[in-house]
């Protein structure tokens, strides 16, 4: 991972963690002090924190932490969970072979990074995982609008890995994916994605309390 990933991961884990106030400013000379480089690793960082929603560039003002409350999460993650559904749904229709092993190969590597307990290298194989799926739905619309939304609940996506229990769970989401796309189960692959991404009040709770520990 390049320095600028490694710092964005640990500043989105300090905000959803309450370290930082909504409306506080990030200071990039600060910041750079603080993890020992130039400020040039920590603007990309900011920059990906920015596409994600976490933070808020404000024109000769600075950057500042934004994070969206409860009920506008709640409702992000429902029209995730819809258009990875519409993907799914596609996908089952038209995912060609060499898709399907590429499918199976970032499981596998899910499967390899959940047995070691590695909840950020399963995320990774993660996103790959579903950016397949969303190229496979044959609809460059769908897919476009698909990825920003993941961009933007990239850090609550990655981090419920951590709540104990869930890189498991998620596991046995993914392969029953797998065989529904294999199979050609065009609504069965809807229901499946839509389940596996909407994250209601009770995984919430555990999210936020997994941080805050």
């Amino acid at each position: 991972m390049k320095n600028s990933d490694i710092i964005a991961s640990t500043l989105e884990e300090s905000i959803l963690r309450g370290d930082y106030q909504t409306g506080e400013r990030l200071n990039e000379v600060a910041l750079s002090t603080e993890f020992g480089v130039s400020r040039t690793p920590i603007r990309e960082a900011l920059q990906k924190l920015t596409k994600s929603g976490l933070v808020e560039q404000i024109h000769r003002k600075g950057v500042f932490v934004r994070q969206p409350g409860p009920v506008e999460l709640i409702e992000l993650f429902e029209m995730m969970a819809e258009l990875e559904a519409s993907c799914g749904r596609l996908a089952a229709l038209r995912i060609s072979e060499v898709a399907l092993e590429k499918l199976r190969e970032a499981n596998g590597k899910c499967k390899i990074a959940m047995t070691a307990g590695e909840a950020d290298t399963y995320y990774y194989a993660n996103e790959v995982f579903h950016m397949i799926i969303y190229r496979e739905s044959g609809n460059s619309i769908l897919e476009q609008e698909t990825k920003r939304l993941h961009q933007r609940l990239k850090p609550y996506r990655r981090l419920q890995l951590q709540v104990r229990g869930r890189m498991p769970q998620s596991m046995s989401e993914h392969e029953q994916i797998v065989e529904a796309l294999t199979q050609g189960e065009s609504d069965k692959a809807a229901q499946l994605l839509r389940g596996h991404v909407t994250i209601q009040g009770e995984k919430f709770r555990h999210l936020l309390s997994a941080l805050k520990k």
